[in-house]
């Protein structure tokens, strides 16, 4: 295998961010009736109106311009991948581009995973927050963790993004003595999320999505294989897909794992379709593959048909 994808999981995104994409772009175009039809509503002036950028139209309209921006991957640089991986939220993307899930299904998974992520969330954790970071290597990360756990302060890393670069779920209480500590190695700080994702903690919700979502959609196997976000593992099975999404909600995201996966399946080219701050940039992405990125940046400016190629 030569080529893979990735997908995105999201960041702080602003509707408005995306809006001329999904306007501009026949796919989206087309993928935005489509959602229209399963939701009951304008997905698009619904998401105007909202300024959450995690709110389940937030969610349903990235889901849209992650498969959209694949989509033009695909015409204008000529990617076939071979593999594909879905980041945290990208999950869902991957799911619906290699063929296992239904675009439909997946717009009323993401709708009801958010109302159930919501539901829950108001009435149990509601004091645990998600950090990102970096520039804290492993070994003072480790330090700064066994300090909590010598006070007897909760914790789980929830994504590991490079050797430096960890994303940690904690109570808000302990919020800003965590910052502080971080700052004292050198530590900076991104953005703290709310409510919090992949934790072994949130076993409940795994349960109640497993119940009350899924139990009502069909999974195929997939056209593309599958690398899992939480530890590389190649799926190839319907089964192995929904795993996949339940396990996103108590397991780490690791993408190291899974960049060593992409480099044992030969993996050089890496095509990184969505908004993304954060993994197609890490020094570990970038030195083990060419990262080609088709984010809103690229889509948008205006290019030769053909020629995106050659200049990449």
């Amino acid at each position: 295998m030569d080529t893979a994808i990735t997908f995105p999981g999201m960041g702080p995104n602003r509707f408005h961010d995306l809006a001329k994409f999904l306007l501009v772009d026949p796919s989206t175009r087309a993928m935005l009736a489509t959602a229209d039809d399963v939701l009951g509503y304008s997905l698009f002036d619904r998401c105007l109106a909202d300024d959450d950028d995690y709110s389940e139209y937030a969610q349903v309209a990235f889901l849209i311009a992650c498969l959209g921006m694949a989509k033009w991957a695909e015409e204008e640089f000529g990617a076939r991948p071979e593999v594909c991986v879905g980041l945290s939220f990208g999950g869902k993307t991957a799911a619906v581009y290699s063929g296992a899930l239904d675009f439909a299904d997946a717009v009323g998974l993401t709708v009801a995973m958010a109302r159930a992520e919501q539901e829950y969330f108001a009435h149990e954790h509601r004091d645990v927050v998600t950090h990102s970071f970096t520039r804290v290597p492993a070994d003072a990360l480790a330090e700064i963790l066994g300090e909590m756990d010598r006070r007897g302060e909760w914790h789980e890393i929830s994504c590991y993004v490079d050797e430096d670069f960890h994303m940690v779920s904690l109570r808000d209480t302990a919020l800003e003595e965590f910052q502080r500590r971080l700052r004292a190695v050198g530590g900076m700080s991104f953005y703290t999320m709310r409510p919090p994702l992949h934790c072994a903690a949130f076993a409940p919700l795994r349960d109640r999505v497993e119940r009350d979502v899924l139990a009502g959609i069909d999974f195929a196997d997939p056209r593309v294989p599958v690398v899992a976000d939480q530890d590389g593992r190649v799926l190839t099975t319907a089964d192995g897909v929904r795993t996949m999404l339940l396990d996103g909600i108590v397991r780490p995201v690791r993408w190291p794992a899974v960049i060593a996966a992409l480099q044992g399946l030969g993996v050089r080219t890496l095509h990184v379709a969505g908004p993304d701050a954060v993994f197609g940039r890490v020094r570990a992405a970038r030195s083990a593959f060419e990262v080609v990125p088709a984010n809103l940046d690229r889509v948008l400016r205006p290019r030769t048909r053909g020629m995106a190629a050659a200049s990449a």
